[in-house]
């Protein structure tokens, strides 16, 4: 199979798993739930937090992590509702109430600061950085270390910037970038969508090298690179569309269909 080939296939399956239809079974679906550019925010970056493991969990957990914040996730942060919260409580999997604590306080002083996360993001020049996920979770990740006494907290922000494939970060951020109304939300100025990533989880990854698209093996930040740089040859203008492909193709038993197809043998080789 040439190139094209593959081409052809990602953007079918992009513009199949791209439709409305898909939000009810996904967490982009919480994000959504709010009219306000601060509740968007905080419940994309929060819930993406949380978006790792059987997604009938992490649909359940968040909805469980937003009542906490009582459907008002702005609020219950600048107020300091998270202080209260038991810090042991269990939120989703490894996810404890002193990891919602520590991202909320962060969180909350970067707002003191800025209007908005948007905001936030200009300032800091994400927007103009050729890696602009780990440009924001950089800065993010000072000031919250700061709010919280010089610690970090791994589950809510990496502190490796130069390895970590900052999957939720890079998750979220699709959804408050991409503006094409269907199912991200694209409330986002500060960083044009042609800069995002793909957010690389192990479904990802391995669909990824079973068409040839990933030739590493660990999903770290260079594969993350590699990956988003086929996209880009793609889609220039919105690589992270591909995500949706990635998807698609991996679910189903779609990308077994795919390569037991006869005259598909090769197209794990195309490059």
């Amino acid at each position: 199979m040439t190139g094209q080939y593959i081409a052809d296939l990602l953007r079918n399956e992009a513009a199949r798993i791209n439709r409305p239809e898909f939000i009810g079974e996904d967490p982009v679906q919480f994000p959504r739930l709010f009219d306000t550019l601060q509740d968007i925010e905080i419940t994309a970056l929060t819930v993406a937090a949380i978006s790792w493991g059987r997604r009938a969990m992490i649909l359940r957990d968040a909805r469980r992590m937003l009542d906490i914040m009582e459907r008002q996730p702005y609020c219950y942060m600048m107020e300091k509702g998270y202080e209260t919260l038991d810090p042991a409580l269990n939120i989703h999997r490894t996810f404890f109430g002193r990891d919602l604590q520590w991202y909320l306080r962060g969180l909350r002083e970067i707002y003191r600061r800025h209007e908005s996360l948007d905001a936030f993001s200009a300032s800091s020049g994400a927007g103009q950085d050729p890696y602009p996920a780990w440009r924001l979770a950089e800065s993010m990740l000072r000031i919250s270390a700061d709010a919280n006494g010089g610690k970090g907290c791994p589950r809510c922000l990496p502190t490796n910037m130069r390895t970590t494939a900052l999957k939720r970060v890079n998750m979220a951020m699709r959804w408050l970038v991409r503006d094409d109304g269907i199912v991200d939300i694209g409330v986002w100025k500060s960083i044009p969508k042609s800069r995002l990533f793909i957010p690389l989880d192990v479904h990802a990854g391995n669909t990824a090298r079973a068409l040839g698209l990933l030739s590493r093996k660990a999903n770290d930040r260079k594969s993350v690179e590699e990956l988003t740089a086929r996209m880009r040859e793609i889609c220039p203008k919105d690589p992270a569309l591909m995500d949706f492909a990635l998807f698609g193709v991996g679910v189903h038993g779609e990308l077994d269909r795919i390569l037991d197809t006869p005259g598909n043998t090769d197209i794990m080789t195309t490059h």
